[in-house]
């Protein structure tokens, strides 16, 4: 916690000591424009000293959404600020070097693309979040059963309910989107909650409106453990689970861990296996991808299995699964000219990737971790349509 006090400071300051002392001081002798310039600082300093160090333990889990917004208000002033600061240091460098050349165009071209890195962080924040988006993919295989030729299977992944706190309305909507496709089968990929089950209640009325022919069918990711929480001791942390376990079951979605499903189409049939989180470390590994594959040898396999990063470690090089499902990556709620800081970690994601006539799709999530900010990596729904 000390380390990201300290980064955050040294964030918030050098932009600010920077602009004061090269522009404020320059422009103005008014002592209450200087004053003013740092209040913004000041108060997000203060706030956030106020949530870390005076508000009991556990304060990630217990004040997730104070912190959240903590954090935009220090996005909305530190990234242009820092932006500004870049262009104008160019400019500086260039002048010295360059004697003839004017530092004005880069302190304007600085000055415009800050305003505009503020009005996205705003978008973001205020209407990025639930812009909600239907996104047609279609999977061809000639080893889809004829039945299976056309059926529909709409993906939903990384709600995170807990930061819907007191906010359900974009999860109706959401909802009614996923029924209006009118899916032949629905899956969720993973990370209902942020850390508790209990965050779920309050929502399973409207989760279980969700609706499809052949169902629901769901499977943990990272966060459904809650190994992200402090909890007094083992015997709570599993009890957590058995909640939203069994939660789930009370809104009739079908939790596959490390089991499958035998689906029944036009005569035809196909298995639906899910896993339990298979993630790189240090993120938990618990799938037992044998045991969720007995007996469906010689079927065309459909894989939900929450982190991406487990079709290359083990399900190419060890199984046949047809297709894989995934998502976890939320393309880290930014993507811009068509690329996201998710490419650093991820080589998968976003959407569909092949390897011969075997695929991965990725969905890159409904809701948010920690910051209720998304700009270019819409919601997404996934509507994937078999093709044979």
């Amino acid at each position: 916690m000390h380390r990201i006090t300290l980064i955050i400071t040294l964030f918030l300051l050098i932009p600010d000591i920077y602009i004061y002392f090269v522009y404020i001081v320059q422009k103005t002798n008014n002592k209450f424009v200087r004053y003013a310039y740092w209040l913004p600082t000041f108060l997000l300093a203060a706030v956030y000293l106020y949530l870390i160090y005076l508000t009991g333990d556990n304060v990630m889990s217990n004040h997730t959404q104070a912190i959240g917004k903590l954090a935009i208000g220090i996005m909305l002033f530190a990234f242009p600020k820092t932006i500004f600061m870049l262009c104008s240091c160019i400019g500086v460098c260039i002048h010295f070097v360059l004697h003839r050349c004017p530092r004005s165009p880069f302190t304007g071209f600085g000055l415009i693309v800050s305003i505009i890195s503020f009005f996205n962080i705003l978008y973001g924040a205020l209407i990025g979040i639930t812009r909600f988006e239907v996104k047609e993919t279609e999977y061809h295989s000639a080893d889809i059963p004829k039945g299976f030729d056309g059926y529909r299977i709409v993906q939903i992944s990384d709600i995170h309910i807990g930061s819907w706190q007191d906010n359900p309305e974009p999860i109706k909507r959401m909802v009614e989107m996923v029924n209006a496709q009118k899916p032949n089968l629905i899956v969720f990929t993973g990370d209902l909650v942020n850390q508790k089950g209990y965050e779920i209640d309050g929502f399973q009325d409207i989760l279980s409106q969700l609706h499809a022919p052949d169902g629901v069918y769901s499977i943990l990711g990272n966060h459904d453990y809650g190994t992200y929480y402090h909890w007094k001791n083992q015997k709570a942390e599993i009890a957590n689970l058995d909640y939203l376990i069994r939660q789930q079951k009370a809104m009739g979605w079908k939790l596959l861990n490390n089991e499958h499903d035998i689906l029944h189409h036009k005569g035809d049939s196909i298995a639906l296996i899910g896993v339990e989180n298979d993630g790189e470390p240090p993120f938990s590994q618990f799938s037992d991808l044998s045991r969720a594959m007995q007996g469906t040898d010689g079927m065309f396999q459909i894989l939900l299995s929450h982190n991406p990063t487990h079709w290359r470690r083990e399900i190419l090089p060890q199984s046949t699964i047809s297709l894989m499902l995934a998502g976890h990556t939320h393309a880290m709620q930014g993507i811009l000219f068509g690329h996201s800081l998710a490419e650093l970690i991820y080589p998968e994601w976003r959407g569909m990737y092949y390897e011969g006539n075997r695929a991965l799709y990725v969905n890159i999530g409904i809701g948010y971790v920690g910051l209720p900010f998304r700009f270019g990596a819409w919601p997404e729904i996934t509507v994937l349509t078999l093709r044979k």
